[in-house]
Protein backbone atom coordinates (compact mmCIF):
# COMPACT_ATOMS: atom_id res chain seq x y z
CA UNK A 1 0.00 0.00 0.00
CA UNK A 2 1.62 3.23 -1.16
CA UNK A 3 -0.22 5.64 1.07
CA UNK A 4 1.04 6.23 4.60
CA UNK A 5 -1.08 5.10 7.52
CA UNK A 6 -1.11 8.76 8.52
CA UNK A 7 -3.80 9.23 5.86
CA UNK A 8 -6.26 7.77 8.34
CA UNK A 9 -5.90 10.74 10.63
CA UNK A 10 -5.12 13.39 8.07
CA UNK A 11 -8.41 12.48 6.43
CA UNK A 12 -10.25 13.98 9.37
CA UNK A 13 -9.78 17.41 10.92
CA UNK A 14 -6.19 18.08 9.85
CA UNK A 15 -4.16 20.38 12.04
CA UNK A 16 -5.16 24.05 11.89
CA UNK A 17 -4.80 26.47 14.75
CA UNK A 18 -7.92 27.93 16.33
CA UNK A 19 -8.89 29.02 19.80
CA UNK A 20 -11.49 30.93 21.75
CA UNK A 21 -10.80 33.17 24.71
CA UNK A 22 -11.46 31.66 28.13
CA UNK A 23 -13.93 33.60 30.23
CA UNK A 24 -13.21 34.31 33.91
CA UNK A 25 -15.01 33.10 37.00
CA UNK A 26 -18.56 31.74 37.03
CA UNK A 27 -19.28 33.11 33.60
CA UNK A 28 -16.66 30.74 32.26
CA UNK A 29 -18.18 27.80 34.16
CA UNK A 30 -21.64 28.54 32.77
CA UNK A 31 -20.22 29.03 29.29
CA UNK A 32 -18.28 25.76 29.48
CA UNK A 33 -21.38 23.90 30.68
CA UNK A 34 -23.37 25.18 27.72
CA UNK A 35 -20.46 24.43 25.38
CA UNK A 36 -20.17 20.86 26.67
CA UNK A 37 -23.81 20.22 25.84
CA UNK A 38 -23.35 21.77 22.40
CA UNK A 39 -20.14 19.88 21.67
CA UNK A 40 -21.63 16.59 22.84
CA UNK A 41 -24.40 16.94 20.27
CA UNK A 42 -21.90 17.98 17.62
CA UNK A 43 -19.73 14.93 18.33
CA UNK A 44 -22.75 12.64 17.98
CA UNK A 45 -23.56 14.18 14.60
CA UNK A 46 -19.90 13.95 13.52
CA UNK A 47 -19.80 10.25 14.34
CA UNK A 48 -22.99 9.69 12.37
CA UNK A 49 -21.55 11.62 9.40
CA UNK A 50 -18.28 9.65 9.44
CA UNK A 51 -20.11 6.32 9.55
CA UNK A 52 -22.78 7.21 6.99
CA UNK A 53 -22.57 5.33 3.68
CA UNK A 54 -22.73 8.49 1.51
CA UNK A 55 -20.29 10.73 3.49
CA UNK A 56 -22.34 13.80 2.51
CA UNK A 57 -23.27 15.06 5.96
CA UNK A 58 -19.84 16.29 7.04
CA UNK A 59 -19.90 19.72 5.40
CA UNK A 60 -22.93 20.79 7.42
CA UNK A 61 -20.85 20.40 10.61
CA UNK A 62 -17.87 22.44 9.38
CA UNK A 63 -17.44 26.17 8.90
CA UNK A 64 -17.14 27.06 5.18
CA UNK A 65 -13.37 27.59 5.36
CA UNK A 66 -12.95 24.10 6.87
CA UNK A 67 -15.03 22.18 4.34
CA UNK A 68 -12.92 21.88 1.20
CA UNK A 69 -9.69 20.23 2.29
CA UNK A 70 -11.19 18.20 5.13
CA UNK A 71 -14.07 16.98 2.98
CA UNK A 72 -11.76 15.90 0.16
CA UNK A 73 -9.41 14.04 2.48
CA UNK A 74 -12.24 12.31 4.28
CA UNK A 75 -13.84 11.13 1.04
CA UNK A 76 -10.44 10.00 -0.25
CA UNK A 77 -9.90 7.93 2.87
CA UNK A 78 -13.46 6.54 2.73
CA UNK A 79 -12.79 5.41 -0.85
CA UNK A 80 -9.63 3.57 0.28
CA UNK A 81 -11.29 2.06 3.38
CA UNK A 82 -15.04 1.75 2.70
CA UNK A 83 -15.61 -0.43 5.77
CA UNK A 84 -14.06 2.06 8.22
CA UNK A 85 -15.82 2.46 11.55
CA UNK A 86 -15.37 5.67 13.52
CA UNK A 87 -15.77 6.23 17.24
CA UNK A 88 -15.78 9.77 18.69
CA UNK A 89 -15.91 10.98 22.27
CA UNK A 90 -16.03 14.50 23.68
CA UNK A 91 -13.42 15.33 26.33
CA UNK A 92 -12.88 18.10 28.85
CA UNK A 93 -12.36 21.69 27.69
CA UNK A 94 -8.84 23.07 27.69
CA UNK A 95 -7.71 26.07 29.71
CA UNK A 96 -8.03 28.35 26.67
CA UNK A 97 -11.69 27.35 26.20
CA UNK A 98 -11.32 24.93 23.32
CA UNK A 99 -13.15 21.61 23.52
CA UNK A 100 -11.31 18.32 23.14
CA UNK A 101 -12.35 15.34 21.06
CA UNK A 102 -10.98 11.78 20.99
CA UNK A 103 -11.34 9.93 17.71
CA UNK A 104 -10.59 6.33 16.78
CA UNK A 105 -10.98 4.47 13.50
CA UNK A 106 -10.61 0.82 12.54
CA UNK A 107 -10.69 -0.36 8.95
CA UNK A 108 -9.44 -2.97 6.50
CA UNK A 109 -8.81 -3.24 2.78
CA UNK A 110 -7.84 -5.85 0.20
CA UNK A 111 -5.04 -4.74 -2.12
CA UNK A 112 -3.04 -6.83 -4.58
CA UNK A 113 -3.95 -10.06 -2.83
CA UNK A 114 -3.13 -8.78 0.66
CA UNK A 115 -5.45 -7.67 3.42
CA UNK A 116 -4.46 -4.55 5.32
CA UNK A 117 -5.93 -3.63 8.70
CA UNK A 118 -5.77 -0.17 10.22
CA UNK A 119 -6.09 1.06 13.80
CA UNK A 120 -5.68 4.80 14.37
CA UNK A 121 -6.46 7.37 17.03
CA UNK A 122 -6.33 11.11 17.43
CA UNK A 123 -7.05 13.74 20.05
CA UNK A 124 -8.09 17.19 18.87
CA UNK A 125 -8.71 20.63 20.29
CA UNK A 126 -11.74 22.17 18.59
CA UNK A 127 -13.02 25.68 18.21
CA UNK A 128 -16.80 25.64 17.77
CA UNK A 129 -19.22 28.41 16.87
CA UNK A 130 -22.85 28.19 15.81
CA UNK A 131 -22.82 24.40 16.01
CA UNK A 132 -19.95 24.13 13.51
CA UNK A 133 -16.24 23.45 13.81
CA UNK A 134 -14.31 26.63 12.99
CA UNK A 135 -10.79 25.43 13.84
CA UNK A 136 -8.89 22.42 15.13
CA UNK A 137 -5.47 21.43 16.39
CA UNK A 138 -4.07 17.90 16.56
CA UNK A 139 -2.89 17.17 20.10
CA UNK A 140 -2.14 13.45 19.83
CA UNK A 141 -2.04 11.10 16.87
CA UNK A 142 -0.92 7.59 16.02
CA UNK A 143 -1.78 4.84 13.59
CA UNK A 144 -0.81 1.25 12.83
CA UNK A 145 -1.36 -0.33 9.42
CA UNK A 146 -0.63 -4.07 9.16
CA UNK A 147 -0.74 -6.71 6.45
CA UNK A 148 -0.34 -9.60 8.90
CA UNK A 149 -2.68 -12.49 8.17
CA UNK A 150 -3.35 -12.88 11.90
CA UNK A 151 -3.66 -10.20 14.60
CA UNK A 152 -0.14 -9.13 15.52
CA UNK A 153 0.12 -7.08 18.75
CA UNK A 154 2.28 -3.97 18.43
CA UNK A 155 3.14 -1.42 21.13
CA UNK A 156 4.22 2.12 20.28
CA UNK A 157 6.55 3.27 23.06
CA UNK A 158 6.73 6.83 21.78
CA UNK A 159 5.89 9.87 23.94
CA UNK A 160 3.00 12.15 23.07
CA UNK A 161 5.01 15.26 24.03
CA UNK A 162 8.67 16.09 24.63
CA UNK A 163 10.71 19.16 25.55
CA UNK A 164 12.53 21.14 22.88
CA UNK A 165 16.04 19.85 22.22
CA UNK A 166 15.59 16.71 24.33
CA UNK A 167 16.44 13.17 23.29
CA UNK A 168 13.71 10.56 23.39
CA UNK A 169 13.04 7.02 22.23
CA UNK A 170 10.94 5.94 19.28
CA UNK A 171 10.29 2.24 19.88
CA UNK A 172 7.98 -0.05 17.92
CA UNK A 173 7.74 -3.27 19.92
CA UNK A 174 6.43 -6.52 18.42
CA UNK A 175 4.87 -8.35 21.33
CA UNK A 176 4.64 -11.78 19.70
CA UNK A 177 7.87 -13.81 19.92
CA UNK A 178 9.44 -14.45 16.52
CA UNK A 179 12.19 -16.84 17.57
CA UNK A 180 15.06 -16.76 15.08
CA UNK A 181 13.06 -14.95 12.40
CA UNK A 182 14.77 -12.02 10.69
CA UNK A 183 13.30 -8.51 10.87
CA UNK A 184 13.93 -5.47 8.72
CA UNK A 185 12.77 -1.95 9.34
CA UNK A 186 13.36 1.76 9.10
CA UNK A 187 12.31 5.10 10.55
CA UNK A 188 11.95 8.50 8.94
CA UNK A 189 10.73 11.92 10.03
CA UNK A 190 7.97 13.39 7.89
CA UNK A 191 8.03 17.01 6.82
CA UNK A 192 4.94 19.20 7.34
CA UNK A 193 4.52 19.20 3.56
CA UNK A 194 4.47 15.39 3.42
CA UNK A 195 1.92 15.26 6.23
CA UNK A 196 -0.32 17.86 4.57
CA UNK A 197 -0.12 16.10 1.19
CA UNK A 198 -0.61 12.61 2.71
CA UNK A 199 2.53 11.42 0.98
CA UNK A 200 4.00 8.00 1.63
CA UNK A 201 7.72 8.39 2.34
CA UNK A 202 10.43 6.10 1.01
CA UNK A 203 11.78 4.29 4.09
CA UNK A 204 15.14 2.55 3.81
CA UNK A 205 15.11 -0.89 5.41
CA UNK A 206 17.91 -2.27 7.57
CA UNK A 207 18.23 -5.55 9.49
CA UNK A 208 16.79 -5.30 12.99
CA UNK A 209 17.39 -7.14 16.21
CA UNK A 210 14.56 -9.25 17.56
CA UNK A 211 11.58 -7.54 19.08
CA UNK A 212 11.06 -4.50 16.87
CA UNK A 213 12.48 -1.10 16.00
CA UNK A 214 14.33 0.94 18.64
CA UNK A 215 15.71 4.42 17.94
CA UNK A 216 16.87 7.40 19.98
CA UNK A 217 16.07 10.76 18.34
CA UNK A 218 16.33 14.44 19.19
CA UNK A 219 13.48 16.93 19.33
CA UNK A 220 13.75 20.25 17.47
CA UNK A 221 14.88 23.31 19.39
CA UNK A 222 11.68 25.17 18.52
CA UNK A 223 8.18 24.24 19.75
CA UNK A 224 5.94 22.50 17.26
CA UNK A 225 5.67 18.83 16.38
CA UNK A 226 7.50 15.91 14.85
CA UNK A 227 5.81 13.17 12.87
CA UNK A 228 7.53 9.81 12.53
CA UNK A 229 6.83 7.01 10.08
CA UNK A 230 8.24 3.54 10.76
CA UNK A 231 8.14 0.38 8.66
CA UNK A 232 8.78 -3.11 10.04
CA UNK A 233 8.89 -6.20 7.81
CA UNK A 234 8.55 -9.57 9.55
CA UNK A 235 7.63 -13.12 8.46
CA UNK A 236 3.93 -12.56 9.12
CA UNK A 237 3.65 -9.35 7.09
CA UNK A 238 4.40 -5.65 7.09
CA UNK A 239 3.59 -3.03 9.72
CA UNK A 240 3.55 0.70 9.05
CA UNK A 241 3.39 3.06 12.01
CA UNK A 242 2.95 6.82 12.22
CA UNK A 243 3.12 8.94 15.33
CA UNK A 244 2.93 12.69 15.96
CA UNK A 245 4.96 14.02 18.89
CA UNK A 246 4.26 17.47 20.32
CA UNK A 247 7.39 19.52 21.01
CA UNK A 248 6.94 22.02 23.85
CA UNK A 249 9.23 24.45 25.65
CA UNK A 250 7.81 24.13 29.20
CA UNK A 251 7.42 21.09 31.42
CA UNK A 252 3.93 22.23 32.32
CA UNK A 253 2.94 21.74 28.67
CA UNK A 254 3.95 18.08 28.56
CA UNK A 255 0.55 17.10 29.91
CA UNK A 256 -2.69 18.32 28.36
Amino acid sequence: MRRSALAALSAVLVSASGSVAALPGRAAEASNARANVSVSGLVTRLQQAFNAPDQNGLDALLAPDQQGLIGRRFRRFAADFPDARWSLKAGQPMADGRQTLSLAVSASRELEGQRFTLQASQQLALSVAGGRITGQEVLQEESVLSSASQPFPVSLLIPDAVLTGSRYDVDVVLEQPLGDAMLAGGLIGLTPEQVAAQQSPDIQLEPLGGGGLFKSVRAPYQPGSQTWAALVVHPEGVITVTKRVRVVSKKSELRL
